[in-house]
């Protein structure tokens, strides 16, 4: 462990409901600021959820050109848009970088959507007559976001996409991370996306029951550890990250936002759907992460938790959390920014990690909202930060991802 290549964040990229880049982001977080409306993107009235996490007054060509967006579904679009964020928040110039010595680590749970619901519908409406668009493939697979970033910027090295349900975003650091350990790369543009505000990924989360129905507000319809909690609100965008070795970083005078000091995944081998009650695969992840980092339980100040308010998963990652951290951690503050932000699925874990590394850099806890009444099985001896952001010193976070098929990811953040 002595030895190991140290990695640090260098940049940062994110396109989000709360805000199109890291700044406007990061102080709708600080502000609370709730990203959950009616769906636009089509007529949900017959649909059990009605409400979801849009993306607000966005407009792809405001940052790409047109041939790229004609190509590309808007999960890979959301992609290019928050890398180059977050590459020319870097100062990253790969005029000056061996191309093969970079590369792209990158996540989404679901890939091209729209495309596909686009391509099936005409062909059951056009008598299945077989007329699909040369786009159809490339638009769909998931590799596809990470392969475009590495268009864009000439990056050469290591590629590909990573898919782990809702654990995605922490599988792709994860692995960005310890790629640049083990000296296979000096540079890797990490993170994730999803565009599955279509009426296929609506509808099929909704007949699973694993989404809010309070239609009637949507601004508070994602309440996380609430008593009257009934399933995740659905967001969508992207968020990146560019994970870089430290004295790489130092020698090219790169900003240094925190270093990734730890990660790890297990497998709950419990459901296809929900998590383990009791938190057990959840908490072995949280435990080794820590183990990896050098870091005791104690010294965490914040838990950036997956907490996407459904009625199991929130208390199963509380009793993981209790179990690992005591009913009384004293210097703990745990969150759930996914009431601001609703569920990116394959990018919930870049979006929180960025919202991470800034509360490190600002010392600002962002709040959870909409949590009125506490559910009483949570102890009410952890410190849940509840609507207003709190100042503090903040040297190292946690942040957890749990998604379906029983995937746990952490990824474990400390001031530099």
């Amino acid at each position: 462990m002595a030895d190991q290549r140290r990695v640090v964040v260098t940049g940062m990229g994110a396109l989000t409901p709360l805000g199109h880049n890291v700044n406007d982001y990061w102080n709708a977080l600080k502000a609370g600021t709730p990203g959950a409306t009616r769906i636009s993107k089509f007529d949900p009235s017959e649909f059990r959820t009605q409400v979801a996490c849009e993306l607000k007054d966005f407009d792809a060509g405001d940052y790409l050109e047109h041939n790229t967006i004609r190509r590309t579904d808007p999960f890979t679009q959301y992609a290019l848009i928050a890398a180059d964020e977050a590459i020319e928040d870097s100062g990253l110039e790969m005029e000056n970088m061996d191309p093969f010595d970079v590369g792209v680590i990158w996540g989404s749970g679901q890939g091209g959507m729209e495309i596909f619901e686009e391509e099936v519908r005409n062909y059951a409406e056009n008598d299945y007559s077989p007329r699909f668009s040369p786009f159809f493939v490339p638009k769909l697979i998931v590799n596809m976001a990470s392969g475009m970033i590495s268009m864009q910027h000439g990056m050469m090295g290591i590629n590909y996409t990573a898919v782990s349900a809702c654990a995605t975003s922490n599988t792709a650091i994860m692995d960005a991370l310890n790629y640049i350990r083990w000296g296979q790369a000096d540079v890797i543009v990490t993170g994730g996306s999803e565009a599955g505000i279509t009426e296929a990924c609506v509808g099929g989360f909704s007949a699973m029951r694993a989404m809010s129905t309070h239609n009637e507000d949507p601004q508070r319809a994602c309440r996380p550890f609430d008593v009257d909690r009934d399933g995740f609100v659905m967001g969508e965008g992207a968020a990146a990250l560019v994970l870089e070795e430290y004295e790489h970083a130092k020698k090219r005078g790169a900003p240094i936002y925190a270093e990734v000091v730890g990660a790890s995944m297990t497998a709950d081998a419990y459901h296809m759907t929900a998590t383990h009650p009791e938190g057990k695969g959840a908490k072995e992840a949280m435990r080794r992460a820590l183990d990896e980092a050098q870091i005791a339980p104690e010294e965490v100040d914040y838990l950036n938790c997956h907490a996407t308010s459904t009625p199991v998963g929130d208390l199963s990652e509380i009793k993981a959390t209790v179990s690992l951290f005591g009913e009384e951690p004293r210097s703990l503050h745990i969150s759930a920014t996914k009431s601001m932000t609703g569920h990116l699925l394959g990018a919930a874990g870049a979006a929180e990690a960025v919202a991470s590394v800034k509360a490190i850099r600002e010392g600002i806890i962002p709040p959870t909202i909409n949590t009125e009444e506490m559910d009483e099985q949570i102890p009410d001896t952890l410190n849940i930060v509840l609507n207003e952001a709190v100042e503090t010193n903040v040297d190292v976070v946690m942040s957890n991802t749990f998604g379906f098929g029983g995937h746990n990811g952490i990824v474990v953040f400390r001031k530099v």
